[in-house]
């Protein structure tokens, strides 16, 4: 659930405003709204965490040794931050230098088949009466150069001729061919370019034998850029409050916040100990900037881990839909891996690196939870569809046979499921083969999922007194179930499903074309319901073309779910193959060790793929087309309330 927050002011004395942020930084309770200070103290803390920010990349890109645990060598605050201004500069004249270095090394090369070139004695020539210049033409073409123009070869190779024309004046040649190109005189003599490039890698190493010097105070660095960030905040606030200015002692500040309903009472009594003026109401319907604080037992917060990377977080005027999204991403992990060899091996790698923890004395990771959850899920849907390390069935032992679901395993032969209602047209048999089953699996995943999503909108409805809306909610709900049928029958089997006509009395053609037409109809009349059944109308007549796109969407929406049918069988194939080229050199003594490689690489590979399906599959279907259908736009913002930071 997300926890019901208030919004509170408090007015104090300014003072005391310092004294009365340390205090409301113990307090911990109060999500602060968005403030930008500004202050010469603020710029000097901003600055020096940038310097430790860029500081502790450089430090962190060097391979120190690794100190004994508080063994470390600790630095002063102000010696760290000396020490991360000057690794700053130090990092910014070594840029400088490798583009010196860069430059003066590409000079040399243009002059690489020149030879040595010093500019003073082209100069001191100059003094004497005679000219030269450096020109370079296709080798081929040099002795076509016209016998007016004095030249000296200096040398050629395969493709060039390096040669110098003697008093050509101060501009090209006139009758020289345009193959030729002048070569410019470098910046420096070539030796000194030399010297330079020589120089400024002295200069470079000097620079890295400082940092690897200092790499042993990273942890200083990165314990003073944590601190700064606490200095930053609370600085943040301190020069962002507003306040009074007349220079009066009894100038008074004053700032806002959230804090959850249920800590109001210990936050009045802090106030109260303090002599703070506190005033709260309740967040207004139209507030944005509420944070969302979620309160659920510890099984659904085993979802946390997940949302907390995606960064996904409902707005508190949202739905908080973690434990549905707990549950049906748990599904669709198990489905796309699919393997429950796979789930097992991952079942027992994360029993391991828990026991790890514990034995070290460290708090198990939450994100250990969730994958002991799913992995368990795909060792329940390996099971059931009989798929272990794609190994053929008929190499595996009769009790996993036996735990497999018929309709839907690999173990038993694809023959036609019959269904009750049909099972012959044309004198032709009608049933249904296991991918068709697991596809009606899939797309009943899809119409529970998103009949959830619907029905939590029509409650919350009529929770708000808007039953009216709550009436279009259920004309989406209709749609939904008429379109199921639709799908079942247009990409399973339209003979098993009929688009028209009748299951036995049933004429199921009618219902499904009944249910999304008046569906269609309420929620064309009712879905913008806000006071007046005309405005809600002309709301939808507005947006006529979304309208009409919004049934088709319904479709593609259960059709979507079909990917975790195509992504399972894709990771199967991958794994069958990987055992197709490791078999036939299995059993090969010289092999062996090339063959257990193939396998470790080949199900690696594939487990990695198979995970990167579930972050872009098995995450959308909840994000997206869950999400869609009950209204979620993932806009709220964490509660991170203005408190201590507990040392790690």
């Amino acid at each position: 659930m997300i926890e019901p927050m208030k919004k509170v002011s408090l007015v104090l004395l300014n003072k005391e405003r310092e004294e009365a942020l340390v205090n409301l930084r113990k307090i911990g309770l109060v999500h602060l709204e968005k403030l930008e200070g500004a202050s010469e103290k603020l710029s000097a803390f901003k600055e020096a965490s940038a310097n430790a920010l860029v500081a502790e990349s450089v430090l962190g890109e060097i391979k120190a040794p690794k100190a004994k645990k508080g063994m470390a060598p600790a630095l002063s605050d102000e010696d760290t931050a000396k020490l991360c201004a000057d690794i700053v500069a130090k990092s910014e004249r070594k840029k400088q230098l490798l583009e010196e270095i860069s430059a003066d090394a590409t000079e040399l090369d243009r002059f690489s088949g020149w030879g040595t070139v010093t500019n003073e004695d082209f100069e001191y020539l100059i003094t004497k009466g005679i000219q030269l210049k450096m020109y370079e033409v296709p080798v081929e073409k040099y002795n076509q150069i016209d016998e007016q123009i004095q030249t000296i070869l200096v040398n050629k190779d395969k493709k060039t001729a390096r040669f110098m024309i003697i008093n050509g004046g101060e501009g090209r040649p006139e009758n020289l061919m345009p193959e030729a190109f002048e070569v410019p005189l470098p910046r420096i003599s070539t030796k000194l370019l030399e010297n330079e490039i020589k120089a400024d890698e002295k200069k470079v190493s000097d620079i890295e034998a400082f940092f690897a010097a200092n790499a042993k105070y990273l942890p200083s660095i990165s314990s003073f850029k944590k601190n700064l960030e606490t200095d930053i905040e609370f600085e943040n606030v301190n020069a962002g409050m507003e306040r009074e200015t007349s220079g009066d002692e009894n100038d008074l500040a004053w700032i806002s916040g959230y804090v959850p309903a249920a800590n109001l009472e210990e936050f009045k009594a802090d106030c109260a100990k303090n002599n703070w003026a506190l005033a709260y109401a309740d967040p207004e319907e139209d507030d944005v900037a509420v944070p969302t604080k979620l309160k659920n037992n510890k099984f659904v917060s085993l979802i946390y881990p997940l949302t907390d990377f995606l960064g996904t977080v409902p707005g508190y005027h949202e739905f908080d839909i973690s434990g549905w999204f707990l549950l049906f991403f748990t599904v669709f992990f198990a489905m796309i891996f699919g393997d429950g060899g796979y789930g097992a091996l991952v079942l027992v790698l994360t029993l391991l690196l828990m026991l790890k923890s514990k034995a070290s004395g460290k708090k198990v990771a939450p994100v250990f939870g969730l994958i002991t959850l799913v992995s368990i899920a795909t060792i329940v849907w390996g099971a059931v569809t009989c798929t272990w390390f794609g190994i053929p069935v008929d190499m595996l032992p009769d009790w996993l046979k036996n735990l497999s679901i018929p309709w839907i395993s690999s173990a038993y032969e694809d023959t036609l499921w019959q269904v009750p209602w049909v099972s012959e047209v044309g004198g032709k048999a009608v049933g249904l083969t296991k991918s068709q089953n697991l596809q009606i699996f899939c797309f009943s995943l899809a119409l529970i999922q998103l009949a959830v999503a619907h029905i939590k909108a029509a409650a919350r409805n009529i929770s708000l007194k808007n039953g009216l809306k709550a009436v279009g909610d259920i004309g989406s709900l209709m749609q939904l179930i008429g379109m199921f049928w639709v799908v079942l029958s247009m990409v399973v089997n339209s003979d098993v499903f009929p688009m028209l006509g009748y299951i036995g009395t049933v004429p199921v053609g009618k219902i499904e074309i009944s249910l999304i037409a008046a569906g269609f109809v309420l929620s064309f009349v009712f879905a913008n319901y806000e006071g007046s059944i005309g405005a809600s109308i002309l709301e939808s007549c507005k947006n006529i073309i979304s309208v009409l796109l919004g049934v088709v969407n319904v479709f593609s929406d259960i059709v979507s779910y079909i990917r975790l049918w195509a992504v399972g069988l894709a990771g199967a194939a991958i794994s069958n193959t990987v055992n197709t080229l490791a078999g036939p050199i299995l059993g090969h003594a010289v092999l062996f060790i090339a063959a257990i490689v193939l396998l470790v690489f080949g199900h690696g590979l594939n487990m990695i793929l198979n995970l990167l399906s579930v972050i872009v599959h098995g995450v959308r279907l909840n994000t997206l087309e869950f999400c869609t259908h009950i209204g979620m736009a993932w806009s709220g913002t964490k509660f991170n309330p203005f408190a201590e930071k507990k040392s790690s």
